[in-house]
Parts: structure tokens; sequence; C-alpha cells
């Protein structure tokens, strides 16, 4: 097994979307951080409806990230995703969010970011909701069609929801997730 002492200091660019889940990125920036990876954290208007901006900024030491429109870099999604990331992750990945990245929308930051990255550098996306709608054949098309462009697709857990019923689609847990985006940094990243 390799020391894990070479995978620290690695840039991990983690985009919250809306889900009840949300609160579970906290814990993985803290994991990441512990680690000794630096953290910006990009988050949908709905994820700010769960948790707050201060929450993230105050876990990751930067800046919370919303729109490419409130940032001092002339083009934010180009110096992220090009000249910043080692690591992307959506952490949770909604319905919205899976739909919209396999449609290519880029009218947000996080959807510009993934479409200047173009899979230079691994994206993960970690689906949360609720079993119906995770069984939804869109949004199944829809992973399918970012696992074929080059996203790696984590596993979601099975259990109880947050909406009462129990079924697949749960949010993988912060410290597997924290292993996933260990386990994609090539020899030369570490």
């Amino acid at each position: 097994m390799e020391n894990k002492e070479q995978l620290r200091g690695k840039n991990i660019l983690l985009y919250v979307s809306g889900s009840i889940s949300c609160y579970k990125a906290c814990a993985l920036i803290s994991l990441l951080k512990k680690r000794g990876h630096a953290v910006t954290v990009i988050a949908s208007e709905n994820a700010l409806r769960f948790v707050g901006r201060a929450s993230f900024e105050g876990l990751s030491h930067t800046r919370l990230r919303t729109s490419m429109f409130d940032d001092e870099e002339l083009i934010p999604h180009i110096a992220l995703a090009q000249n910043w990331a080692d690591v992307i992750i959506a952490y949770p990945a909604s319905a919205d969010c899976i739909n919209r990245l396999a449609a290519g929308r880029c009218d947000d930051l996080f959807g510009a970011v993934c479409l200047a990255n173009n899979f230079a550098r691994p994206l993960l996306i970690a689906p949360a909701m609720n079993s119906m709608m995770f069984a939804h054949p869109a949004v199944r098309q829809s992973l399918e069609i970012l696992s074929g462009w080059g996203a790696t697709i984590l596993e979601c857990g099975e259990g109880r929801m947050a909406c009462g019923s129990t079924g697949e689609g749960r949010l993988m847990e912060p410290e597997d997730a924290l292993t996933a985006i260990e386990a994609t940094l090539t020899p030369e990243d570490r």
C-alpha cells in the first residue's frame, strides 16, 4: 500500500447541489482538509437552502463560489477547471445536476467548469436522491452518458431516505467519497 503522505496537497473542487444530504459535504470537506488537501466549494442556490455559506467557507478556508459573475477572476470556470483542480467531484449530485451535465448545460458555474475541464481532470459524480428518482430513465440515461464520456459514477447507498422511503439513492458516506477521490489521483499527481 502506498504511503498516504504522498497524496497531501491536492486541489479538490467540490460541487454541492441541492439535496437534504448536503450536510455530508461538510463532513467531506473536513476529511479532505485533515488529509492536507485544498478545497474550493461551488454551491448551487438550492444547496445554500440546506447548508449556509459560512459553513462551507469556514470548513474549506476559502470563499464559496456560486456564480461565474461573483468572482474576482475574469473567467473562473477556466481557471478552476484547467489551472487549479486536480479532482472535481459533485457531492451530492442531485437528479437536476446529473441531467444538466449530461445535456451539456453550462449556464451556471459548475456546468461551465465541467465543459472547460472536458475530462482532463477526474470528474466524480456522487448521486443522491429518492429511489424512484434514481430509477427514472432520464437519470439512468444521464448517468450512462456521463460515464461514457469519462466521468466516474460513485455508488449510492441503500436505506432509509429523508423522505421516509427506503431504497437505493442515498449519498455515499464522506469516508467512502474521500477514498474515491484519492483513488483517482494518478501516479504523477501523487
